[in-house]
């Protein structure tokens, strides 16, 4: 490495180291033709020229992406007989100091979760997987707000792979299974890592603890555990973006809208309830139902005057005001009912005189016309 009084590429005068990798060092700079602080990545080509393709992927990868949750790249050189890249410096720290100090609340968790899965959105959208999301690659800046970096483990989906057969490339405890499987690594890998990062931020603590081996095979044999007190769309989506399945997995672009826009209420059970009868049908039903009970009444009417007893009291159940329209009011038609007269007692029964009943004085009240019997007889006859 230069030492610090160099200018590299007559621009850059290194300063403090900020993090150390495989092939890789990052040191502080200072851009003296812009008056900046900058980060400058230097790389350690060794002889494997599978390593100098994948400082060159890098490179050519971060050259062209342009996001807000990633780190930007100022300045490039991977031809040269020292590589590197000039970057943005974010004055911060890491996602893993943070996690360090304790669990996050869920708001933040949400929060840093969909700026990260929208920049894994940017990145897959051109051809790429990360490879490599974990705490430590995850720079938090002054305003919190999350930067992915280290792109060194990138890969263009529809390359040729650097990968040596039966070599696993990646963090062992955030490895997704089809990595640990020695499968094809899709997108879905990214989406698994990230799943296992903000799980990690939610508890406080890694998921797949042990050695490297350990802990990639546990995930082989049990799927991460997810906090049942957690708000339900958030277990939902842990749990689908740490699925064993790749194909079970959301994109990066569903995870970053779900964390960003998350469901105001937990679901609930719906019901479908019947369909309701149209207005006219069920004020007719009630003109039926009222019709019916007069009807009713009526004819306890009748029956009760007919044996000279009180009639029942009958309540017919009335329909709603909204629900019968004026013009369907009937009123129904006074019947005349002809009381029945009372018996009349029959004139008592005169017995019957024998003899000569009273009458006027020289009449003859008998009736039975008997001329020939008088006070006198009458001449001649």
């Amino acid at each position: 490495m230069p030492p610090d009084s160099v200018l590299l590429a007559d621009r850059y005068r290194l300063g403090e180291v900020l993090g150390t990798g495989g092939v890789a060092q990052v040191r502080r700079a200072r851009d003296v033709l812009l008056a900046r602080d900058v980060a400058v990545k230097l790389f350690k080509p060794g002889e494997d020229l599978a390593d100098a393709h994948r400082i060159d992927n890098e490179i050519r990868a971060l050259a062209g992406l342009s996001h807000p949750g990633l780190v930007t790249v100022f300045d490039a050189d991977p031809g040269g007989e020292e590589p590197y890249v000039v970057l943005e410096l974010i004055e911060g720290r890491t996602l893993r100091d943070r996690v360090a100090d304790g669990p996050m609340s869920v708001d933040d968790v949400r929060r840093v979760g969909g700026a990260l899965a929208d920049a894994l959105a940017h990145v897959h959208a051109r051809g790429l997987v990360h490879r490599d999301v974990k705490p430590s690659n995850i720079l938090l800046d002054a305003d919190g707000l999350p930067r992915l970096a280290d792109f060194g483990l990138v890969r263009f989906t529809d390359g040729a792979s650097l990968t040596k057969t039966g070599l696993v490339v990646g963090t062992a405890a955030y490895l997704s299974p089809e990595q640990v499987r020695g499968e094809e690594v899709t997108e879905a890998a990214d989406v698994y890592a990230l799943g296992l990062v903000l799980l990690e931020c939610l508890t406080g603590h890694r998921e797949y603890e042990g050695a490297e081996v350990e802990a990639a095979v546990a995930r082989l044999h049990r799927p991460p555990v997810v906090p049942d007190d957690l708000p339900f769309d958030l277990v939902r989506l842990l749990s689908r973006m740490t699925s064993l399945s790749a194909a079970r997995r959301p994109s990066a672009r569903e995870c970053a809208e779900a964390l960003l826009t998350p469901a105001a209420d937990p679901p609930t059970l719906v019901v479908e309830r019947p369909q309701r009868r149209p207005r006219g049908l069920l004020a007719a039903a009630s003109i039926v139902v009222l019709i019916s009970a007069i009807g009713t009444g009526i004819s306890a009417w009748n029956s009760a005057t007919s044996t000279g007893s009180e009639p029942p009291e009958t309540t017919a159940p009335t329909a709603p005001a909204s629900t019968v329209p004026r013009t369907a009011e009937i009123t129904p038609t006074p019947v005349a009912v002809q009381p029945t007269a009372p018996a009349v007692a029959p004139p008592p029964v005169q017995a019957v005189n024998k003899g000569k009943p009273a009458g006027p004085a020289g009449s003859d009240n008998s009736g039975k016309g008997n001329p020939g019997k008088g006070k006198g007889k009458r001449d001649g006859t």
